[in-house]
């Protein structure tokens, strides 16, 4: 170690006071364009303005929508490469697509369709075609593991605005919930109902500026080792889950699902995402990875300031009756993901109680809608 100075999320450029005040005016701004798809005859889910993805009811059946992006990630990527001489661009494009996916597959959409949107300076970072090769081999195969089609996309050159030789990485997914059972919003939570943890298997795609500063203050950067002996910078880049499939197949179940956050941005926070008043208590979770116990001793990081940073091992909250837990968490297994019996809710003041930590978010932390 270089210093040992704590690093904060808002320390490092990204500060949720900032943004999401933003977010919440672009949605209340939106509200004034709604009457233009009821000219068409369609019907909006008001519930999930400002969710995951935006929902709207067409005919007898609804659609789901979402646009999400990656962040600085393959900044992580490109360094590495100068490593190890691997370009990881497969990975950097399944984890774009797993944040639009598991967004859209939150409300229990399908996924159906997706587009690209990849902006670069010119066309040489197109010239590097073993990581281009990467990249798009990368992308059709996340698409293909959440049963999506890969329709189409853009790619900008935006010279002056985008560094050289780096790209810039989004997506948009649209999908389908063809019944009213079937679609997933905080109205339908429950006094009493159980949390089911999806452990995740890395930072997926929050936190990344706070994990490149890290990387400045180790003595050997990207190629620091973790205790079981990983590269630094390999552990930061380890395939996100997607779980659009596992979900459908939840729903096939005929489980009676009320509510899946997913867990990406502002930590374990993101669990009273619903604006509704319950108290969200947290019996059980994972042990955090590796790769989160290095971030948090090496950047000396309480335990509040990195639950309410990073996913820490959980990657979505699934809310349903104690009844359909034992059969939900079968169904997990059987997917080839590890899940978890993780707590409960109850009506009260809305905010996370992290027993196992003795740490409490309350709800004024989270002002997302």
């Amino acid at each position: 170690m270089k210093s040992d100075k704590s690093i904060t999320y808002s320390q490092v450029g990204d500060d949720y006071n900032t943004k999401d005040p933003v977010n919440k005016l672009s949605q209340q701004a939106a509200l004034s364009t709604v009457k233009n798809l009821k000219e068409y005859g369609f019907e909006e889910v008001f519930q999930t303005r400002g969710e995951s993805a935006f929902v709207w009811k067409q005919n007898d059946y609804y659609m789901a929508s979402v646009i999400e992006c990656l962040g600085t990630k393959n900044l992580i990527a490109d360094e590495l490469r100068k490593i190890t001489g691997k370009t990881y661009y497969d990975v950097v494009a399944h984890d774009t697509v797993a944040t639009f996916i598991n967004d859209l597959s939150s409300v229990g959409a399908k996924p159906l369709v997706a587009h690209a949107f990849w902006s670069i300076e010119d066309n040489l970072f197109l010239q590097d075609e073993e990581r281009t090769a990467d990249f798009i081999k990368g992308w059709a195969s996340a698409l293909n593991l959440a049963g999506a089609t890969w329709g189409g996309g853009e790619t900008s050159t935006s010279k002056g605005i985008i560094q050289p030789n780096t790209i810039n990485l989004a997506g948009s997914c649209v999908g389908i919930i063809k019944s009213e059972n079937r679609l997933l919003i905080e109205t339908k939570l429950k006094k009493g109902d159980r949390i089911l943890f999806l452990k995740s298997n890395g930072v997926n795609a929050n936190g990344i500026s706070l994990t490149r500063a890290l990387a400045k203050k180790l003595t050997e950067g990207y190629a620091e080792k973790l205790p079981d002996g990983t590269l630094y910078g390999e552990a930061l880049l380890t395939k996100s889950n997607i779980y659009a499939k596992l979900v459908q197949d939840l729903l096939d179940a005929n489980l009676n699902l009320h509510y899946i956050t997913n867990i990406t941005g502002h930590g374990l926070r993101k669990i009273m995402r619903s604006k509704r008043s319950f108290t969200y208590f947290l019996e059980n979770i994972f042990e955090p990875l590796e790769i989160f116990k290095f971030i948090q001793r090496n950047a000396a990081i309480n335990d509040y300031e990195i639950y309410q940073t990073f996913n820490m091992g959980q990657d979505y909250a699934i809310f349903l009756p104690k009844e359909d837990m034992e059969k939900a968490l079968e169904i997990v297994n059987e997917n080839g993901f590890e899940g978890l019996d993780a707590g409960y809710i109850e009506e009260g003041e809305r905010q996370v109680i992290i027993k196992p930590k003795n740490i409490t978010f309350k709800g004024e932390t989270l002002n997302l809608r």
